[in-house]
């Protein structure tokens, strides 16, 4: 969810551009947070201060028409939280000199928040900058068209984009968390309005640097959601009765990152993995105990998610700005009715390091690409060495990347994108075609059906990349 590459942060043009910025945010509602890291110092801790808790929306209907495509990926990450298609449509190995066909094509606001797809609709948080609302959009897959969109009021500067986020949908709900962090449950079928909690003005949650990334999750029912606030850490609500079924107290007073909430199960337990600014933890998905917890490892701004590695081990990587911390393998045992943590290795960017997205486990090895300047494609074995990187000519930017058929779909952030052979035996890339014009082309991909929906900062295109 998405962090800007440094190369965007250069302190070019400091000087007037730096005052005039300066004193238009100063002339907002947006307090300076000295503690927060990185080249862009203005935090985004406004959250609505002088207006209502709960914001009212507004539900508008369109003629568009859901696709008959049964295919998901219902969440960030897909369905099993691995950015792995499990589809059975076979995939093109190469392309016509043009490119992947265009299904179809959408200007969308400002921001990096990638798209659902459930029952034959594509779910959008996306911003409508002309009358200053975040926007649940609600899309046919077929032709794009508008089906419904879910508005409500909030003002939003430019800061790096707007939207970041992907919502979580089942069959009765769609969840979205805001960049100013409003998470708002709507019936998925038709947009009818649930319920809402504004995290900073109800949980005292600081909105990250360049607004938050956290994307829902839903599990059993249940909406789980990390506000890492003055009090409350993680909590789980009832989707149905917006009820909070239980809450993790927060008393390190860790801070919300760009990171969100992975499950696992070990040992009979099935928790939620989060990566706050203080450490790592494991929450009980019964009743929000905390299970284990590693302050070995933390960071103020934390983009990628943890990745489960295996039945025991979760791999991490360093975010924005933490060059001395690259990657480490954590590994769970069981000790006496508990679990306990130790990390396997660690380490520095020169190995490895990840600045936004979250790397992929695949057929034994992980993939991703790395946070430094060569931010090459790379694969890595489980104790975190590099078997093969893309040469200093093939760098893929802080763009997205996805698993599909055997092949790694990965964009650059020019919206170059790319297909390479999900092999640990070398970089093989079979084809690449420019399919959108960037810039920052970071949202997380979706693939369905031998469709793959893409975006950069202000369009969203649906490609065929099927063999057919």
């Amino acid at each position: 969810m998405k962090i800007p590459a440094p190369e965007k942060l250069i302190p070019a043009a400091v000087g007037v551009l730096a005052v005039v910025l300066l004193f238009d945010w100063l002339w907002t509602d947006v307090k300076f947070d000295p503690r927060l890291p990185g080249g862009d110092k203005r935090p985004a801790t406004t959250a609505e201060d002088t207006g209502p808790v709960k914001i009212a929306g507004q539900l508008t209907t369109f003629d568009g028409k859901p696709s008959t495509i049964t295919e998901t990926w219902p969440r960030f990450r897909g369905a099993d939280f691995d950015c792995i298609s499990k589809s059975d449509v076979a995939l093109a190995r190469s392309w016509p000199q043009e490119g992947p066909p265009v299904i179809w094509s959408i200007e969308v606001g400002a921001g990096f928040a990638g798209a659902a797809v459930f029952a034959g609709r594509v779910y959008l948080l996306d911003y409508d900058n002309a009358n200053k609302a975040d926007v649940v959009r609600c899309l046919s897959l077929d032709d794009g068209k508008d089906i419904w969109r879910y508005s409500y009021p909030v003002k939003i500067k430019e800061w790096h984009g707007k939207s970041r986020t992907m919502p979580a949908v089942t069959e009765k709900y769609i969840v979205t968390v805001g960049p100013k962090c409003h998470v708002t449950c709507l019936d998925s079928t038709t947009g009818e309005f649930r319920w809402m909690y504004n995290l900073v003005r109800e949980f005292g949650t600081k909105v990250p640097q360049w607004y938050t990334s956290q994307c829902p999750l839903i599990d059993d029912g249940k909406a789980i959601i990390a506000p890492a606030g003055d009090e409350v850490l993680m909590m789980a609500i009832d989707c149905e009765t917006e009820e909070i079924v239980w809450k993790t107290p927060n008393p390190d007073k860790w801070a919300m990152t760009h990171s969100s909430i992975v499950p696992m199960e070990f040992d009979g337990k099935r928790f939620y993995i989060y990566s706050a600014d203080g450490g790592v933890v494991g929450v009980s998905a019964v009743d929000g105990a905390v299970l284990w917890k590693y302050t070995d490892w933390h960071m103020q701004i934390s983009a990628p998610c943890p990745v489960v590695i295996g039945p025991d081990r979760i791999f991490l990587m360093a975010g924005y700005g933490q060059y001395d911390l690259g990657s480490t393998m954590l590994k769970l045992t069981a000790e006496d009715g508990r679990i306990a943590v130790k990390s396997e290795f660690l380490h520095d960017t020169k190995v490895f390091g990840s600045m936004q997205q979250t790397p992929i486990f695949y057929n034994g090895h992980i993939y991703g690409v790395g946070m430094d300047r060569k931010v090459q494609l790379a694969c890595l074995d489980l104790q975190g060495n590099m078997l093969w990187s893309s040469t200093s000519t093939n760098k893929f930017g802080h763009g997205p990347y996805a698993i599909a058929d055997d092949m790694i779909y990965a964009m650059d952030n020019d919206g170059l994108l790319r297909i390479v052979a999900a092999s640990p035996n070398g970089y093989t890339e079979l084809d690449r075609a420019k399919v959108l014009e960037g810039p920052e082309s970071w949202g997380p991909m979706a693939i369905v059906s031998g469709r793959l929906i893409l975006r950069d900062l202000k369009r969203m295109v649906c490609l065929d990349i099927s063999a057919r």
